[in-house]
């Protein structure tokens, strides 16, 4: 039995999220179909991280056993011929059993791209998110700061999150704003030892509260204070979350690729 680590990318526009569902799309069931005819035998994988429905990957890690013998270019470019286009095997690599994608991940790392123009996105439509008023940067970097640390995150927690306890060490919350041709672009960066259901696009909202004026950045301490999801704001859209991979020890030797999403995907400034 041999075990393989696989990174990839994935555009989540196409399916309802990661995980695998009854008659519904999903990027677990389409890597899992192409690694299976290429093993020639049924193929299980497992994720660093979950991704939900619209939600983009720029470096997911994955792995799986497998009792096929293949070279490792097969695991990418034969994969990738037979996967939807909206997805792509970036790398493989042997590993040892002890390796787990998501247990051996010592951090994970989201970043959230908004727009920030009177008018919605037609081109980048579910590449980005959007907000229409304007928001003020320091106000929400201030805010920020109080998220860093270990705390009890469950004001950002969703309803049905699964995680056996809501204390997260949150290790980096920036935030910056570039000007451009189309419009402002706000882009979050978060990093935390893991992630809550929806908490990155639950912190985004909570802090588009207080860009736009409606919360100062003081109430945002108290909001996480309370561990009250009700005194949060609503969970943002999911259209510019990117999961952009988890850190492991160096010793193991996975690959550190952490593909820069452009501040505004694919369109010139």
């Amino acid at each position: 039995m041999t075990r393989i680590a696989l990174g990839l990318e994935y555009d989540g526009r196409a399916f309802h999220g990661w995980q695998r569902q009854k008659d519904l799309p999903s990027v677990q069931a389409a890597l899992e179909n192409a690694l299976t005819r290429i093993a020639d035998h049924p193929i299980g994988v497992l994720c660093a991280g979950r991704t939900d429905t619209g939600v983009h990957a720029s470096a997911q890690v994955v792995h799986f056993d497998t009792l096929a013998f293949r070279p490792l270019t097969a695991w990418v470019r034969g994969v990738n011929a037979l996967l939807p286009s909206s997805v792509a095997v970036l790398w493989a690599k042997e590993v040892n059993e002890p390796f787990h994608a998501r247990y051996s991940a010592c951090r994970r790392r989201y970043r959230y791209v908004l727009l920030n123009r009177p008018q919605r996105p037609g081109l980048l439509a579910g590449r980005m998110g959007w907000f229409h008023a304007p928001l003020a940067l320091d106000a929400m970097r201030t805010a920020a700061q109080c998220l860093l640390g270990e705390h009890d995150f469950s004001a950002f927690r969703a309803a049905g999150c699964q995680a056996k306890s809501p204390v997260k060490r949150l290790t980096r919350a920036e935030i910056r704003q570039e000007q451009h041709a189309t419009g402002a672009v706000f882009v979050f960066d978060f990093e935390a030892s893991a992630f809550l259901h929806h908490m990155v696009r639950n912190l985004v909202g909570s802090l588009v509260y207080v860009g736009k004026g409606a919360w100062s950045p003081e109430y945002l301490r108290e909001v996480l204070a309370s561990r009250n999801r009700t005194r949060a704001a609503p969970t943002f859209s999911p259209d510019g979350l990117y999961f952009q991979g988890p850190v492991y020890d160096p010793a193991l030797g996975i690959p550190e690729i952490v593909a820069e999403i452009p501040d505004l995907p694919l369109f010139p400034v």
